[in-house]
């Protein structure tokens, strides 16, 4: 049976069968995107922005044993669901999804459909990471940083681009290139911790080596970065030779906590105290802080979840299990707390949100862009997991239910620290002669 029924949003179109019922009542009218049963079923516009294919009935086994946002995801890196057309208009089911309210006819259906032993629950995609031991201990942390960096570097160029920077860039309008902002983001933490030739920088979680290199060609210091991932460690130190500069920059494979009694007048921490966890969040200022030197400045970039609002990565969440495994968000205020109970002044906190949203729309294009070659780095289902990963928080930040946030510490009682009115500016200093000037003193 065909019924076709307009509405003020356009045409919508109905076509019967056993499953397009069940996924009616799980997901009720007015879909923003079409749904497609193996069953010769179809629901939502006309002309859609996107359609969610339901291929097999182990879609339904792993949405129905798994509600919500957890078993969506199974089904789409297992390949049980397709989705095409324009990912963020797909995302938009998400508040659709709560724990199943069907009723006895569509019970009835599910089982004609699935059989007696249709809802048992199946195995996850070998995508999804549990790690084990002690939480946040140094064996647990290296292992849940391996299954999220140590994937492909190859891949992380190709999303990233030329930067390799995984972090919020700073854009100065919506025709910034990626590469521009995420130098305008390095150069905005450069001058916050007023970096300039005989400085030591310390970079904690420094990935492929960003901004350890720009600091160190641009502003002359000094600089250590440290990072538990192998990968990254071996690719930075490779990038830091080519480009010249291992006279200046030092990468280095360990933790933070293994620094031992070193001393810095400048630390960054960019993207990594969200892997650190709430618990330990006193200790690892408190550590940070006993390496910065007298006068020194400690900066925190980190992703942060609205005051008042739940932990966005728990165990038994999408992120949790494929993306960050033992990842935590807390809110500013802890993060500003802890460095005062560090003995850190808080001088400058501000909110990149609105940066990061962009960012990740650019690296959504650029993994959507250059898919093909992506699956042959990483295979199909793990580019599923980053597509719907950066896609979701690319809407996660422009609604406002995750933040990012920047914010300046300096030992307790320092003077003379800011301007009378910061603004440090983000304009291109990195050409090739600031480059060679600073490089000759």
């Amino acid at each position: 049976m065909v019924r076709s029924n307009r509405s003020t949003n356009g045409d919508s179109i109905y076509i019967d069968s056993p499953l397009v019922r069940v996924v009616r009542a799980l997901l009720g009218d007015g879909l923003p995107v079409a749904v497609t049963t193996y069953d010769g079923g179809y629901m939502g516009p006309a002309d859609p922005p996107a359609t969610v294919e339901v291929r097999g009935p182990d879609a339904l086994r792993r949405l129905l044993t798994a509600p919500g946002e957890l078993g969506f995801a199974r089904a789409y890196v297992a390949g049980d669901l397709r989705l095409s057309g324009d990912i963020y208009a797909v995302l938009a089911l998400r508040d659709r999804m709560p724990s199943p309210r069907l009723g006895p006819s569509e019970w009835v259906q599910l089982v004609r459909l699935l059989g007696s032993t249709g809802l048992k629950v199946l195995p996850a995609p070998a995508e999804e990471h549990h790690p084990s031991g002690r939480l946040h201990s140094l064996r647990r942390d290296r292992s849940a940083i391996s299954h999220h960096y140590d994937v492909s570097n190859d891949f992380y160029e190709v999303i990233l681009g030329p930067a390799m920077t995984y972090s919020c860039a700073v854009f100065a309008d919506e025709d910034t290139s990626l590469e521009d902002a995420q130098r305008a983001k390095l150069e905005l933490v450069c001058g916050k911790l007023a970096l300039q030739p005989g400085r030591r920088l310390l970079d904690v979680g420094c990935g492929w080596g960003s901004m350890v290199m720009h600091a160190a060609r641009y502003h002359g210091v000094e600089a250590l970065g440290v990072t538990i991932s192998e990968e990254q460690a071996a690719w930075a130190r490779d990038r830091v030779e080519r480009a010249g500069l291992a006279d200046k920059v030092e990468i280095r494979l360990c933790d933070y906590r293994e620094l031992g009694g070193e001393r810095f007048d400048a630390i960054s921490s960019i993207g990594m105290s969200e892997h650190v966890g709430a618990a330990r969040m006193d200790d690892y200022f408190g550590a940070l802080a006993a390496l910065l030197a007298p006068g020194g400045r400690f900066l925190n970039h980190a992703i942060s979840r609205p005051p008042g609002s739940r932990p966005a990565i728990g165990r038994r969440t999408f992120v949790g299990r494929y993306v960050f495994p033992d990842g935590e968000l807390v809110e500013v205020g802890r993060v500003i707390s802890s460095m005062q109970d560090a003995g850190l002044e808080a001088v400058h906190m501000e909110s990149l949100r609105e940066h990061y949203a962009r960012t990740l729309r650019r690296w959504v294009e650029n993994l959507e862009r250059n898919w093909e070659r992506c699956v042959e780095l990483v295979g199909e289902p793990r580019a599923r997991i980053w597509r719907l990963y950066m896609s979701g928080s690319a809407l996660g930040f422009e609604e406002g239910r995750i933040a990012v946030n920047q914010v300046l510490g300096v030992p307790a009682g320092s003077t003379g620290v800011l301007p009378a009115r910061p603004d440090w500016d983000t304009e291109a200093r990195w050409s090739d002669e600031v480059a060679q000037r600073v490089l000759r003193h």
